[in-house]
């Protein structure tokens, strides 16, 4: 999170949270429909299924660090700004997870006691 003496976090145009966080799958659904390729060209290309391949492409399944770097190899995209927008979109995901906070909640109330 990035600080300005002065300025509240979530006026800073870094630390805003987007309405609709990004799956890196979407992003790379737009660059290989750009490129013209086939998810069946490039599921072979990488040496996955095709269901494999169309689930990460539709946000139904995480890119993982394996994917990542078949991506890298084949598309010549680097693998590390996939796997920081993974984790970046889990966050949200996550902190938007009403059942999640409640246990966080929870957890949290019980460390400040044993402290």
């Amino acid at each position: 999170m990035i600080t300005i003496p002065g300025v509240a976090p979530n006026m800073i145009a870094n630390n805003i949270e987007p309405a609709y966080p990004t799956h890196p799958g979407e992003v790379l659904k737009d660059e290989i429909e750009y490129r013209g390729i086939s998810q069946r060209k490039l599921a072979a290309d990488m040496d996955v299924s095709y269901t494999q391949l169309n689930e990460v492409l539709n946000g139904k399944r995480p890119v993982n660090a394996e994917f990542a770097l078949l991506i890298e190899a084949v598309l010549d995209l680097p693998a590390e700004p996939l796997l920081k927008m993974q984790v970046r979109y889990n966050m949200i995901v996550t902190k938007r997870n009403g059942k999640f906070i409640k246990k966080l909640n929870k957890v949290r109330k019980v460390a400040a006691a044993v402290l």
